[in-house]
């Protein structure tokens, strides 16, 4: 097994073989380009998401700076939102569902080294998946280590790390990131402390 092969097998592989480098470089070509573009440029940012990244759906939208290490192994579902500065360390894949909505300064991390220091020393890597599941928004700040599932509808809140698994329907926080309570009725009733919701859905 070659290391393009074990990139994606959470096998350890050799980051500076030069197949890979010269690869990488083509993707991160496509990202500049689409970091390039003006505020106005929407058609273009579109034909360039779908040009770096393995799917995207309908009505997607990422503000840039986007930072990617490759951008061909992120999966977007229908509708993803993400603000600014959103980094993907995108080193296997990365499965974002439909409607997630990612805030300003988020990480989502699928690349990670052992902690034998002579294997760092020869840049050895080994990669984990990372899946998000529908209508997830994550806080701002937000870092999602490598091989992290986050279950439907669930909140993470702002400056977490998520270091494990997180359920559907919750809401989590906290460094290492920890579900703090269920996203119930009274979620559907009030929006923010005691105020309650006024707006009616289309």
């Amino acid at each position: 097994m070659n290391n393009r092969e074990r990139m994606h097998t959470g096998g350890l592989y050799d980051t500076q073989d030069a197949s890979i480098v010269e690869e990488q470089v083509k993707c991160l070509e496509v990202l500049y380009d689409f970091n390039a573009t003006r505020p106005c440029q929407l058609q273009e940012r579109e034909a360039l998401m779908k040009k770096l990244f393995a799917e995207v759906g309908e009505g997607c939208y990422i503000e840039p700076p986007l930072h990617a290490n490759w951008g061909k192994y992120t999966h977007l579902g229908d509708y993803v939102y993400a603000n600014f500065n959103l980094t993907l360390v995108d080193d296997t894949h990365v499965y974002i569902g439909n409607h997630v909505m990612i805030g300003p300064n988020v990480t989502i991390d699928t690349g990670t080294h052992p902690v034998c220091p002579e294997l760092r020393w020869d840049a050895v890597q080994y990669n984990l998946p990372v899946h998000i599941g529908d209508n997830v928004w994550l806080g701002a700040e937000t870092i999602v280590l490598p091989g992290v599932t986050i279950g439907e509808n669930s909140v993470i809140g702002a400056g977490s790390v998520v270091t494990r698994d997180i359920p559907a329907n919750v809401v989590a926080v906290g460094a290492p990131c920890r579900v703090l309570r269920e996203i119930g009725e009274r979620d559907r009733e009030y929006y923010h402390r005691n105020r309650k919701i006024d707006f009616k859905r289309s």
